[in-house]
């Protein structure tokens, strides 16, 4: 089955085709991502209204790319996958609406994706995929969430965020330090040259039970550190290697509980701070000293993609599940509400035949 997947929930305008006679990574066949950083850099956020006119111009150019790159024609899709919350509403329904227009033309099936599903779902597509039940870290833009997966469709909240997401956190700390947007980014990068333990900053909510978490206090720990220095090129990168280190110990002893709580060794990791060098070596590390592996998505995956709502919405519509022609977008979307996929029990996750 040969899925055409667009993303449209935030700032990125992302499409892909996912082909699941493919096995493995070799299933996508080919994806692009359009960046509207440069739009709202000079508001330092994202204006809706702005990103949703965005897509409207980017998005079909995208799909002729994409079509073009995978060597396949519109008649040859069989398939349509779009990101139908949670997310800005305007940039959702210029996805939903050309998705569903796509679907109704070609006389095919579409099926609105949970952002987070699709992310959850990423590291899935490479070679080798993990195989449930396991642990899920999300960590990507307003999201910071521990879910215990117990098959596609079946996820079980395990902890999440009281306030500030660990994306957020990273953004607004750079932005603290007068670093562009976004610069969560640049703050890590800049991490790389700051001096470990010349600052050293709490460990939000590891001092006690429970496996939510809390970024707010953490950055406001950053500000009056960096008002009561002498700020300089050095300072910041110091402070931004503390911040840092504070942000991946949090997340490492969390995950370590998370996978305690849910009796398993295998950690899937997927969402923007994913992408994270040290955190991915941290994960990596704790996984392997109890006998199981950390898996991640590449890193072009890590952030909001078009290749992973094809492959979420390729596994649903493989196994049957459709929906009426409504266009209908969630801005607001548990993810605990999602249906399981069909005999879910039964259905291994690395069944990739069409």
């Amino acid at each position: 089955m040969r899925v055409l997947g667009i993303e449209t929930s935030c700032d990125e305008t992302g499409v892909a085709v996912y082909d699941t006679a493919r096995p493995g990574s070799a299933g996508l066949r080919a994806h692009a991502v359009y960046s509207q950083i440069a739009l709202h850099a000079e508001y330092g956020g994202v204006v809706p209204e702005l990103a949703s006119r965005d897509h409207v111009r980017k998005l079909l150019p995208l799909i002729r790319q994409t079509l073009a790159e995978a060597g396949l024609g519109l008649d040859e899709i069989d398939g349509v996958a779009y990101t139908a919350g949670p997310g800005l509403a305007g940039a959702l329904l210029v996805g939903a609406g050309v998705a569903r227009s796509l679907a109704w033309a070609l006389q095919v099936p579409a099926l609105g994706v949970h952002h987070m599903e699709g992310h959850l779902l990423a590291p899935l597509m490479e070679d080798d995929p993990p195989q449930a039940p396991f642990v899920a870290l999300l960590v990507s833009g307003g999201h910071t969430q521990l879910v215990a997966v117990e098959a596609i469709g079946r996820y079980r909240l395990l902890g999440e965020t009281l306030d500030d997401a660990a994306g957020e956190a990273f953004d607004k700390t750079a932005k603290v330090m007068g670093l562009p947007y976004p610069g969560g980014p640049q703050l890590a990068a800049l991490a790389e040259s700051g001096h470990p333990g010349r600052y050293r900053f709490s460990r939000p909510m590891t001092d006690r039970p429970g496996l939510d978490f809390s970024f707010s206090g953490l950055k406001t720990q950053v500000l009056l550190a960096w008002r009561n220095s002498d700020q300089s090129d050095a300072t910041r990168a110091d402070i931004a290697r503390g911040f840092e280190d504070a942000v991946v110990d949090t997340l490492a002893i969390k995950c370590e509980r998370a996978l305690d709580a849910a009796g398993s060794n295998t950690l899937v990791v997927a969402g923007g701070v994913g992408a994270n060098k040290r955190l991915r070596a941290r994960l990596h590390e704790i996984a392997a000293k109890r006998g199981g592996r950390a898996c991640f998505p590449r890193p072009s995956l890590c952030t909001d993609n078009g290749a992973m709502i094809a492959f979420a919405g390729a596994l649903r519509l493989q196994a049957g599940q459709h929906e009426a022609a409504a266009i209908k977008v969630m801005p607001r979307w548990d993810m605990a509400t999602l249906p399981p996929l069909a005999a879910a029990g039964d259905w291994g996750l690395g069944n990739r035949e069409s």
